[in-house]
């Protein structure tokens, strides 16, 4: 039970506890933690010692309060639901709440580098299919490593932040022609934000992930199909890619999601060993993209192939270090049915089968439309928690 007005059966209530960064009345950077519809200013207590992280968390972003480990990221994440639910605490801790409706949200972590994964069976099958028609929609790797790319970090966005339709080089019937991109889309995905640095040479085994890994947040990362096609062979993603990648403001801490852990699917053929995590689980997490603010799509990130101990494991196995910040993403998260995909290139199979949107047919990303993502997972005791949303409206190329 917590004494904070209005959180109590909140899917943001005590057994969240998600930290982002925040900005008040103009103010600089602060860390804070959402409790219902507040933001507890952890900068301001822990200046009042009423939390203590070496002073990490009077930092304007998150990146030194992760370097810090899990063993002070239990501590402060438990003495932060002392204070929030024993009313002894309340006089001191009440005014240090500020109402989300009057704080600006900032990026929570200053990203070191980005590796997207493409990790889903049923999305990976689908864009084989509608890319490459009448082969085999897998390549012959797929199923013995999880496939993936170094994106660009200095890119990725908050939720919130107008998103610049792309302009690149795209295929025509005359040749190559520059302009803006008329095949925009999404890819619905879940992030993981590195805290612990590993040294470069090093490895990190599938069974230290909950060592390195502080939390997770909800990732659009925006695509240009047309670009995209055009460029992507022989080495795979760039521009089509690199222009934007929205995530959520709000990084749901592992701790508040141990309930979500579940069985992932089975992988046949058997993985090599550095890649076999036992027990092999996943996150029953459930996502649902809205387009224009009407839901098309519910994709469920439980039926992911490659879970996010191997994907860590597989980013680290030729010696490339991990640093704090480090963002790697699921890539889209599609389930079996077309209502469970997450992207509008599946959804509309390339742009073949528009969709119905309001009083429109529609395939791909207009400009001033606005996607949002939102997730939910299983809390403690039968509960649901939200991870933060990361939404995004498109403006005209410049």
């Amino acid at each position: 039970m917590t004494w904070v007005t209005g959180a109590e059966g909140s899917p943001y209530g005590v057994t969240n506890l998600p930290y982002g960064v925040f900005r008040s009345d103009g103010g600089p950077p602060r860390i804070g933690v959402r409790i219902g519809s507040w933001v507890l200013d952890l900068a301001a207590a822990e200046a009042a010692e009423l939390v203590l992280a070496a002073g990490a968390l009077c930092r304007p972003t998150l990146n030194d309060f992760m370097a810090l480990g899990r063993p002070q990221w239990a501590a402060v994440r438990q003495r932060i639901t002392e204070l929030l639910t024993d009313p002894a605490h309340r006089a001191a801790v009440e005014p240090l709440l500020v109402p989300l409706d009057e704080v600006e949200l900032l990026l929570p972590v200053d990203v070191a580098d980005y590796v997207d994964f493409y990790s889903s069976e049923h999305h990976a099958s689908n864009v084989g299919q509608i890319f490459r028609p009448g082969q085999p929609p897998l390549l012959p790797n797929w199923k013995h490593l999880p496939i993936g790319y170094h994106g660009r970090a200095g890119t990725v966005v908050v939720s919130g932040t107008p998103v610049i339709r792309p302009t690149g080089q795209r295929a025509s019937a005359d040749g190559p022609v520059t302009g803006p991109s008329v095949r925009l889309d999404i890819e619905a995905e879940v992030g993981f934000v590195v805290g612990v640095p590993s040294p470069l040479g090093a490895r990190v085994a599938v069974d230290d992930f909950a060592d390195h890994v502080f939390g997770v947040v909800l990732v659009n990362d925006w695509s240009a199909r047309d670009i995209q096609a055009w460029e992507y062979q022989p080495l795979g993603p760039f521009l089509g890619k690199s222009f934007a990648t929205s995530i959520s403001a709000w990084v749901t801490p592992l701790d508040a999601l141990a309930e979500a852990f579940v069985p992932a699917p089975d992988q046949d053929p058997p993985v090599v060993d550095y890649l076999r995590d036992v027990p092999h689980l996943g996150l029953d997490l459930r996502l649902a993209v809205e387009w224009n603010g009407e839901r098309v799509s519910e994709p469920p990130f439980a039926t992911m192939y490659w879970t996010p101990a191997q994907q860590l494991a597989h980013l680290t196995v030729n010696g490339a270090s991990l640093r704090t910040g480090d963002l790697y993403a699921s890539g889209t998260v599609s389930g079996p049915d077309r209502g469970q995909v997450g992207s509008f290139l599946e959804l509309t199979w390339g742009g073949a089968e528009p969709v119905k949107l309001g009083d429109e047919s529609r395939t791909f990303l207009a400009d001033g439309d606005t996607v949002t993502i939102t997730a939910t997972a299983p809390g403690p005791d039968g509960t649901t928690i939200a991870l933060g949303e990361v939404t995004g409206t498109v403006r005209p190329a410049r």
